[in-house]
């Protein structure tokens, strides 16, 4: 309490004032500097949201992956016709086929064909026939699917 005759300072009621001695506290944060800071916080969640979604597809997609392939080598064996040696990974059970494609030196394509791959192995080495409605110069492998 304040002694009889001496003055109060100016502020609240009972001598408090509403400013707090520099330091003692630690500093106050500005708008802009709460919002940088639940910004970077909702930046950082996101990011992380961001990098589980992407680690999911890529698990999922490797081991989703029952059938795959790849063209080893390929021979234009005539004008209609193309070879292909295939070499097929798949799990044992399972079944699918494959799309293979072949193209023109002018790019249009000039055959097209699924070939089945149900044996119950898991590695197929297989040379196979793609018609051509005209010369090809490329063989290309579109893609395997599993039943």
């Amino acid at each position: 309490m304040a002694a009889a005759g001496s003055k109060l300072p100016d502020g609240l009621p009972g001598g408090h004032r509403e400013d707090v001695p520099a330091g003692r506290y630690g500093r106050s944060r500005t708008a802009d500097e709460a919002a940088d800071r639940k910004l970077r916080i909702v930046g950082s969640v996101l990011g992380v949201l961001l990098l589980g979604v992407v680690g999911w597809f890529g698990y999922d997609y490797i081991n989703g992956t029952k059938l795959s392939a790849e063209v080893i080598k390929f021979d234009v064996v005539s004008a209609e016709s193309v070879e292909a040696h295939l070499e097929v990974r798949k799990d044992a059970g399972a079944k699918g086929y494959c799309t293979l494609r072949s193209q023109a030196e002018s790019g249009a394509e000039v055959g097209r064909a699924d070939f089945r791959f149900d044996q119950r192995t898991d590695r197929i080495d297989q040379v196979v026939t793609l018609r051509t409605t005209e010369k090809a110069t490329s063989v290309e492998l579109l893609g395997c699917h599993a039943d």
